[in-house]
């Protein structure tokens, strides 16, 4: 159990190799419930979601071995990662080339500059210099704060440490350029 994944949360929509290695039999593929639930051979439904594989490993050997197994050594490891799982959505609006919402993926680190390449990039007369990220304070009054960010810096400077995360609700807004030539 202790090179089982203890980094990587499970979510619902996720497919994991479940095996008990006393039962000598092939590992079985299980799949997480929309409600985050797991149907575990003679345990039961068990909450998974949220939890790593060891966590959830410990718990199924906890449940297997009260009635059923002297020992149970419980392997689970994640087999396929629902990429519909997603945090929140953002949105991104002004000189880009296809300006709309986005979803934030759950296990990448999404930034400004990867929004603005989902976007299709700039557009001609883009200010990459002042695109600006309207993001909620957190007050009940709805109030918005505003970063502005140099995206020439991130692409053409490679100053990858200024490409700021978004967090779900962001808007992104890439002005005009003042000057078109």
């Amino acid at each position: 159990m202790a090179m089982l994944d203890d980094k990587q949360k499970i979510g619902s929509g996720d497919r994991l190799l479940y095996r008990v290695i006393e039962d000598e039999e092939d590992p079985k593929l299980l799949s997480v419930t929309d409600t985050g639930d797991m149907q575990i051979p003679y345990g039961g439904l068990v909450r998974a979601q949220g939890k790593t594989s060891k966590e959830l490993a410990k718990e199924i050997k906890e449940i297997l071995e009260k009635e059923l197994y002297y020992q149970a050594t419980v392997i689970i490891a994640l087999a396929e990662i629902n990429k519909k799982r997603i945090i929140g959505k953002i949105y991104v609006a002004g000189n880009v080339r296809a300006p709309g919402s986005q979803d934030i993926p759950a296990d990448e680190n999404y930034t400004v500059g990867k929004a603005i390449i989902k976007a299709g990039g700039f557009t001609d007369f883009a200010d990459k210099r002042k695109v600006r990220i309207l993001r909620s304070s957190g007050t009940s009054t709805g109030d918005k704060k505003t970063i502005t960010v140099n995206v020439t810096d991130i692409f053409e400077n490679d100053k990858m440490s200024k490409d700021i995360p978004v967090e779900p609700e962001d808007m992104i807004y890439v002005p005009q350029r003042l000057v078109n030539w």
